[in-house]
């Protein structure tokens, strides 16, 4: 899948690795039904300039933020009733806003005068620097979630080395440590504190889907390699992918779906590969699968529906409100370019 911006990012390039640990016995499911028709229509929420935009959460009001490429960096956007507002920078030119609360706060990373890429708070015009667990200057960090009660989640370079998920509440910055291994990654936070991801372990170099809860991670396992948990809904429901055995290089990747220590494995949803990136209250999930003219989906009880695209050939659904309003982004049809993505039921 080609662009700048419809990867998973930091995900991906931490998972250059193999594992030969056996399945975790998963719960599977019959193969999923497809609906006959789209009942969803893509709109274009455009670009503050440059070619490509993407849109990364959608809040219950609808507001949206994400961030594309502009001139001479990257831009993070709030989108609100039509209009797309640039949320600024910490004084660099990179800038990129992943997720919204219901109160409006948006949290992401910007990069300093320096270069350096901080994880960020914006609310009401105003953008703070988190910080990093490190806390000194030259240090990395990135926020990636964030809850109702405003507290954030994400990752940071930890004091003793490495990275390693972390738990911004009131000003603090809490190391929520790993599951033996050298580095985590916090993606998503509900709105009982709640924190998923995903972590290295002790006994390989595949990183493992996590679940944090009141101080402890637990890792929710694999389809045999390695596996990344991207999002999860206040029922505690998490949403995420899996590789099968032989890692993320070898094996095909599936969507998977745990719900109370219990993993099922979504499969490949028809493609040839399928991740799941966000579930709502309503355990709708959207992600992207890759041989399939578009690409975006929204899966529920066992039914697949293509979302469709910008009339271009790619797509990619990355969150979706209690409201079933679908975020992501779509190759427009001049094929050159992708924009920022609202998919609204018909």
């Amino acid at each position: 899948m080609r662009s700048l911006i419809l990867c998973s990012g930091a995900a991906l390039a931490l998972l250059a690795c193999t594992s030969e640990e056996p399945p975790t016995g998963p719960a599977t499911g019959t193969s999923p039904a497809f609906a006959a028709v789209n009942t969803y229509t893509a709109v274009d929420l455009g670009t503050l300039g440059g070619c490509c935009t993407t849109a990364r959460a959608i809040n219950p009001a609808g507001q949206v933020v994400g961030f594309g490429l502009g001139i001479g960096g990257e831009y993070a956007f709030l989108w609100d009733k039509g209009v797309m507002t640039d949320l600024g920078t910490l004084g660099g030119s990179v800038t990129r806003a992943v997720d919204i609360n219901p109160a409006g706060q948006v949290v992401g990373e910007s990069s300093t005068p320096e270069g350096l890429s901080q994880a960020f708070l914006w609310e009401k015009g105003v953008m703070t620097n988190l910080g990093t667990l490190r806390g000194e200057p030259g240090s990395f960090s990135s926020a990636t979630g964030i809850n109702p009660a405003g507290q954030v989640v994400g990752v940071s370079a930890a004091a003793e080395g490495g990275f390693h998920a972390f738990l911004w509440d009131k000003g603090v910055m809490t190391d929520l440590g790993t599951l033996g291994g050298c580095c985590s990654q916090a993606t998503r936070i509900n709105p009982a504190g709640q924190v998923v991801g995903a972590s290295r372990t002790a006994e390989g170099n595949d990183y493992h889907a996590f679940l944090w809860e009141k101080g402890v991670m637990t890792d929710l396992g694999t389809l045999g390699g390695a596996s990344w948990a991207e999002g999860i809904n206040p029922a505690g429901q998490v949403i995420g992918w899996s590789a099968l055995v032989g890692g993320i290089g070898d094996g095909p990747l599936h969507a998977v779906l745990w719900e109370k220590g219990v993993m099922r494995d979504l499969g490949t949803l028809g493609g040839g590969l399928a991740f799941g990136y966000g579930i709502n209250p309503r355990g709708q999930v959207v992600g992207y699968r890759s041989g399939q003219v578009g690409g975006a989906y929204l899966w529920e009880k066992g039914i697949v529906t293509d979302l469709g695209t910008l009339h271009g050939g790619e797509s990619e659904a990355r969150a979706i409100n209690p409201a079933g309003q679908v975020v992501g982004a779509s190759e427009t049809a001049t094929h050159d370019s992708f924009h920022a993505t609202l998919w609204t039921r018909n």
